[in-house]
Parts: structure tokens; sequence; C-alpha cells
């Protein structure tokens, strides 16, 4: 049975672009991508990185659990070049599952949705882009509701358009 998942990438590290359109082939293997956001750059955020990043959302079906999911994901980072030596540091890639299916998710490894998507602007500019009437399951409120909302200051601004 296929579920769909929201994805969240990004990186600032290396050839930025390339990482992330292999990111997308990668996560492509999968399931089947259904919608692609346009790539968006933003300044570093959370006060460790230091390049800026460029950020896309992706609606996924796939026929992977969650936790399944984020295994493959993960190696998918990995594939990338990921090292995870320092919290919010710089990275090739970093793939978050933001939302699962209608699940609601609170493990060890796995929190859905991803608690920190309503104070992201480089998650809810795209993720508004490709699903704006999308209904937190959590917070009850639309993507475009959510970026309205949102307090983050942070500049994002479209890197390049699908």
């Amino acid at each position: 049975m296929f579920k769909k998942a929201i994805i969240g990438l990004g990186g600032n590290v290396g050839d930025r672009k390339s990482l992330l359109e292999s990111a997308i082939n990668q996560c492509k293997t999968l399931g089947n991508l259904i919608l692609e956001s346009s790539i968006y750059e933003t300044a570093a955020w959370g006060g460790v990185a230091e390049g800026s990043f460029l950020n896309q959302v992706i609606l996924l079906e796939t026929d992977l659990n969650s936790e399944d999911l984020l295994k493959e994901l993960q190696a998918i980072e990995n594939s990338l070049g990921r090292e995870r030596a320092i919290h919010w540091g710089d990275r090739t890639m970093d793939i978050d599952i933001l939302f699962f299916a209608d699940e609601l998710i609170q493990t060890a490894t796995l929190t859905i949705p991803h608690p920190a998507i309503a104070s992201r602007k480089f998650v809810l500019i795209p993720l508004a882009e490709i699903l704006p009437d999308f209904i937190h399951p959590v917070l009850e409120k639309s993507s475009l509701q959510l970026l309205e909302e949102c307090k983050d200051k942070s500049e994002v601004w479209e890197f390049y358009s699908l």
C-alpha cells in the first residue's frame, strides 16, 4: 500500500544543485515522485553552519513504512558525503521526513510531523509552493497559514524554478 511522504532536502557544501538533483534521483528509487518544489537558497540557519543552503521539498508516494524510509533517506545522505560531526553544521545533504501519510510518530529516531516545520521559512516556502492547502495534522493550519504566521526572519529566495 502506497503512502505519501513529504520530504525536505537541503545542503550547503559542494555543488549544492547537483547534490540536490542526485538526492532527488535517488529518492525516485524509493517510490513515485509526485511533486517537486523549486529550489530555494537561504542563509545558514541555527548559527553553526557558514555557507548558504539550497533547499527543496518533494512529495513522494512510497510503499515503505516510515522507519524504513528514514533508513533509506539516511543512506542517500551518506552516499552524498553527509557527515554528522556538528549539530546544525555544514553538510552536503540533509533529508528530513516532514510528514508521512496522516501518521503521528514519536520514537527515539523519528518524530513526524517534523517538530520544527512551523518555525522554518526555508521549509515552509517550498512546502507552500507545492502544497499550499495541506493541513498540518497537529497544528491544524495550512502550509500557507503557517508561512504567513512564521516568525523566522531569514531571507529565502528562489534559486531555480522547475
